[in-house]
């Protein structure tokens, strides 16, 4: 498999090409601009398109002038026309597994996916991370006891380790019982969250 680089000028779309593609080109164009032109556009041997228009004509909008095409030299005409068809249409049978998806984007902070059609599925990601900060702070809420007659011990409540590490640190706590999921209520106490006490510190 040969790639070599033509001016884009060259390159001719196929005339009766039947995927609409127009919808595309802008966030075609963003990962081209993003990541570089890293897939080849095939081509005949007498340079028209046989996969690649979209990505053909993101690079205009870029201002490319030379891109890296495959020549398909091997494939009769009838070959070049069924792969033509086929390249794209095997695509819509791929899905999402949308947990893992959701993973991927929260690992990608600081890059703005929406430019590459993932707007619905970051305003997923924002109800989630909405929601769970909700449950988490009615539950830290729930946990928190105003007014007690006694105060014999105190519960700090981290939602992370390094803070746990730094109010040990700062209260001179050398051993202490920690624990998670369900906490077991003994005794008379109050619980804080621990967090906001070591940003009072």
């Amino acid at each position: 498999m040969n790639i070599i680089v033509k001016k884009i000028s060259e390159i001719k779309p196929y005339k009766t090409n039947p995927r609409k593609n127009k919808n595309a080109i802008a966030k075609v164009a963003a990962s081209i601009r993003e990541f570089g032109f890293k897939v080849p556009v095939i081509i005949d041997s007498k340079s028209e398109i046989v996969c690649g228009h979209t990505r053909v004509e993101a690079a205009k909008t870029l201002n490319i002038k030379d891109i890296p095409c495959i020549i398909a030299d091997d494939l009769s005409d009838k070959q070049i026309k069924a792969f033509r068809l086929a390249d794209n249409k095997v695509s819509e049978y791929s899905e999402w597994d949308e947990n893992l998806l959701s993973l991927e984007l929260l690992n990608l902070e600081g890059l703005d996916m929406s430019e590459f059609g993932f707007e619905q599925e970051l305003e997923e990601v924002e109800k989630e991370l909405d929601s769970d900060k909700q449950k988490k702070e009615k539950t830290l809420k729930d946990m928190e006891i105003k007014t007690f007659e006694h105060h014999d011990y105190l519960v700090f409540v981290f939602d992370n380790q390094l803070d746990f590490l730094n109010a040990c640190t700062a209260f001179g706590i050398e051993k202490v019982d920690s624990g998670y999921g369900e906490t077991k209520k003994v005794g008379v106490g109050r619980v804080v969250t621990g967090k906001k006490l070591v940003e009072k510190l």
